[in-house]
C-alpha cells in the first residue's frame, strides 16, 4: 500500500460550497446564465462559492425560488476572483472567502446537516437587501 508522506502526499482538491435551493445530484455542472438571486435578477455572468459554511448557508437562505435551501460542496473547473460585492472597499481582505467564476463548478457533495440563520435575523437581512434595491443600490456583478 502507497501511503501519504512527505514526498507523496495526498491530493486532495480545495472544495468550496454553493448555497442555494437548486435542486442538484452530484456530477452535475453549476453554469452561468441563469436568473441571479441578487442585484437586477438578470441571466447571471457569474457563478458564486464560498470557501466558510456561513456565508453558503446565507446563500441558500436567501436564494430565490421555492425549494429548501441546500449547500452543496462543488470543485471549480476554471479560475476563481474575489467576488466584489462582498470585498474590496466593502469589506477588505474577503473574510467570507466569496468568490466567482464564469466557468462551471461540479457538484461534488451535499452538507446534509447545517443550521440556518435565526427566522429574525433571516428576515432582517432580506429587508436590508431590498432597503438596498430600492435606493438603487444593484450588485457590483450586474455590470
Amino acid at each position: 500500500m502507497n501511503y501519504p508522506t512527505e514526498q507523496n502526499p495526498t491530493p486532495f482538491a480545495q472544495t468550496y460550497f454553493h448555497g442555494t435551493k437548486a435542486d442538484l445530484a452530484l456530477g452535475d455542472l453549476i453554469e452561468a446564465g441563469y436568473n441571479s438571486n441578487f442585484g437586477k435578477r438578470k441571466n447571471a455572468k457569474y457563478i458564486f462559492l464560498t470557501a466558510t459554511l456561513d456565508a453558503a448557508i446565507w446563500g441558500a437562505e436567501l436564494a430565490s425560488g421555492e425549494g429548501r435551501g441546500r449547500i452543496f460542496l462543488v470543485e471549480p473547473t476554471g479560475p476563481l476572483e474575489d467576488d466584489p460585492d462582498l470585498t474590496d472597499k466593502k469589506f477588505p481582505g474577503n473574510p467570507t472567502k466569496s468568490y466567482r467564476s464564469t466557468d462551471p463548478f461540479k457538484v461534488v457533495g451535499e452538507v446534509s446537516h447545517w443550521k440556518s440563520h435565526s427566522e429574525e435575523l433571516v428576515i432582517a437581512m432580506k429587508a436590508q437587501l431590498e432597503k438596498l434595491k430600492d435606493q438603487g443600490i444593484d450588485s457590483l456583478n450586474d455590470e
